[in-house]
């Protein structure tokens, strides 16, 4: 499966030509200051040598100019590397809204990604060219990490919590995908490839897929429904724990007067460690599903809870979650 990787992996991302830029400066400014230091070094070697046996040097007590050169021009260079690193990251870690959003489980030793409609790959994605895609990542066992070199991104995935990263294809290709952390006796077997196809070609490899893939939504309302989920979370607001409609997306408001985001990651720890950010106004009365949900159904809790995000939320009241402002959500 895997394929021996070129020196320098063509360019098909948005973060490509950016990465690729800023490397070449710092590689340049390395190589720069290695050679005029080596050539001062020979220089001197001669200039200054000993030419008599009984040959004693001149004490050299300093010169500011010198000293203040070597501490500013290494200074500004440095800023200027973290100034230009933190463009670039920034824009790495802040993803569009418009995002066409995969879901990416690692385990030992193979990759696991699910389409929005809820088709599954093993070791294989098909994005769309030009289009804005978010990997919403965790892990099953230990710490990997889902590198696409022609991308030029890189995201460690760690179990217990989601990460995220996003790129735009600028190229239609086959592209090597891998795990960069070594995870375990077949690290090295543990990768696949990112298929970059054009947006009508995408629609229809999605479309012709097989009438056996489970959509992710339906599969996490089953899931809701059999773990009597509605008893608390009633969609009137009237249960023990805040409604779920159009809660997704807002701002939660904690026991603790502070504010999380309801995104993935809030979801997913409500689910296993409900404990450890309580909404204000609801007691800790939500068991822990540690051990008891797969990645798979966590994924189509997510999934279902993402589609009540255009329901209607219920009025203030009493046992009510607030429609407007800040929101409240899922922990009983």
């Amino acid at each position: 499966m895997q394929s021996q990787l070129p020196l320098y992996p063509e360019q098909a991302s948005n973060f490509a030509p950016q990465v690729d830029a800023l490397m070449v400066f710092i590689i340049a400014i390395c190589v720069f200051f290695a050679v005029a230091v080596t050539l001062a070094i020979i220089f001197f070697l001669y200039k200054f040598r000993r030419k008599s046996t009984g040959e004693i040097g001149v004490a050299i007590h300093g010169d500011m100019r010198l000293e203040s050169a070597w501490i500013v021009v290494p200074l500004v260079l440095a800023l200027a590397m973290f100034a230009w690193g933190a463009v670039v990251y920034v824009d790495f870690r802040r993803a569009p809204t418009d995002t066409l959003d995969i879901y990416v489980i690692g385990k030992q030793w193979m990759w696991k990604l699910q389409q929005p409609n809820g088709q599954r790959e093993i070791n294989e994605l098909h994005v769309p060219v030009g289009q804005n895609v978010r990997l919403i990542m965790g892990s099953e066992d230990v710490i990997h990490d889902f590198s696409v070199p022609a991308f030029r991104v890189k995201m460690d995935v760690v179990p217990g919590r989601y990460n995220t990263l996003w790129f735009r294809p600028t190229k239609t290709g086959k592209f090597h995908f891998y795990c960069s952390q070594y995870c375990g006796t077949n690290h090295a077997i543990m990768g696949g490839w990112v298929t970059v196809m054009e947006p009508d070609e995408y629609t229809a490899w999605l479309s012709g897929s097989s009438g056996t893939i489970a959509n992710p939504v339906l599969a996490g309302e089953k899931l809701f429904a059999e773990r009597s989920c509605l008893a608390c979370h009633a969609s009137d607001g009237r249960g023990r724990g805040p409604s779920l409609n159009g809660f997704f997306g807002g701002k939660v408001k904690l026991a603790d007067g502070s504010t999380v985001t309801a995104d993935e990651e809030y979801i997913r720890e409500s689910l296993f460690n409900p404990s450890a950010k309580i909404v204000a106004g609801y007691q800790p009365l939500m068991p822990s599903y540690q051990g008891q949900l797969t990645e798979e159904q966590t994924l189509d809790l997510i999934s279902y809870v993402k589609s009540l995000q255009a329901e209607p939320a219920p009025s203030t009241g009493a046992g009510a979650t607030p429609s407007q402002g800040t929101q409240t959500t899922g922990k009983k």
